[in-house]
């Protein structure tokens, strides 16, 4: 079999023969004519048979690696008038137009960006990171103008820092479908506003959301009853048990004052008992017989997770029980 006639079955790029094959130290160029075929302008839905008589220079695709070599695709490409877009070089089936990479290549660079930071694809691939972002970037705009929001009823909203120091960005999920649907720059009431616009803009409805699960933030508050006003609010079980460990830790910490034995202590009271160590379990049942404020703190926390495996109305009850208990323990935290 011809080398061409190889790379030919091996790449199965279409529209094209390929008329050459050349190999260099770093890298193999395979050289492709495409067949005739009606010419496609690049920014619209024209398309002709007639072509331009200027020819283009050579234009280069990278394409999926070959073993330890690159694979880059060459094709000399003629240009196409459109009566829209002016002379435009042709369209070519094998990769999206302004693009250095193939199409195939693409779809593997997205693959590992779901699994690996764009530095390090970029350091895999060989490539510069802000040429991977440009792909990145053109799929995400383009998958965020086909989003559908007419069926979000249920949202969660939080923020999460973006980089080092204070720099956030706000998250907004649909509940039902796991799933992130919009970012926003920041963690106000207006990232809140930002985002009922742009579920409006996706066939959502403001008054259609019945349901928001936000942390306890006052912008987050204010921003969902300010937009969402059929929405309920519901506090998430993470930010709800994070401020009951800070309760607890605050009572360990004026109790260590007085009590040397619980000193160097803290995570034994912050973890769950079942993730204790054999030591740990021993050590806190030793504290366990000293009737410490900081052992009732921990029982109060503990019995709280209990709810988030209730039903509701068991759940109603219980909160009511245990929120008698704190208001007489004497625990001021």
């Amino acid at each position: 079999m011809r080398v061409t006639a190889a790379f030919s079955r091996l790449l199965r790029l279409p529209g094209v023969w390929v008329k050459k094959v050349r190999f260099e130290p770093d890298r193999v160029v395979v050289t492709v004519a495409l067949r005739r075929q009606r010419l496609c302008c690049p920014k619209c839905s024209y398309s002709t048979m007639a072509r331009e008589n200027e020819q283009d220079h050579d234009s280069v695709w990278r394409h999926l690696d070959l073993g330890a070599n690159r694979c880059v695709i060459e094709c000399e490409l003629r240009r196409v008038w459109c009566p829209d877009c002016g002379v435009r070089k042709v369209a070519v089936p094998w990769a999206r137009a302004g693009s250095g990479f193939t199409l195939l290549f693409e779809a593997f660079m997205l693959t590992l960006a779901k699994a690996m930071p764009i530095a390090n694809a970029a350091r895999l691939l060989g490539e510069h990171d802000t040429r991977l972002w440009r792909i990145v970037e053109h799929y995400v705009w383009r998958a965020v103008e086909k989003l559908d929001l007419s069926e979000v009823r249920r949202i969660a909203a939080d923020e999460t820092s973006a980089r080092r120091g204070h720099d956030y960005i706000s998250l907004f999920v649909d509940m039902a479908r796991r799933k992130v649907v919009y970012v926003a720059d920041g963690k106000d009431a207006a990232t809140v506003k930002d985002f009922a616009d742009f579920l409006e803009a996706h066939g959502g409805r403001r008054e259609g959301v019945t349901d928001a699960s936000i942390d306890m933030g006052a912008a987050f508050e204010a921003g969902i009853k300010a937009n969402f006003e059929n929405a309920e609010i519901t506090f998430d079980k993470f930010h709800v048990i994070k401020l009951a460990n800070e309760a607890v830790d605050q009572v360990r910490r004026e109790e260590a004052r007085n009590n040397f034995q619980i000193k160097g202590r803290r995570y034994i009271f912050l973890k769950n008992v079942d993730h204790l160590t054999q030591e740990e379990k021993e050590a806190l049942s030793r504290l366990e017989a000293q009737n410490l404020d900081t052992i009732q703190a921990m029982q109060i926390r503990m019995n709280l997770q209990q709810l988030f495996t209730m039903d509701a109305k068991t759940a109603r009850r219980f909160l009511d029980r245990w929120n008698a208990w704190v208001q007489v323990c004497d625990l001021g935290p």
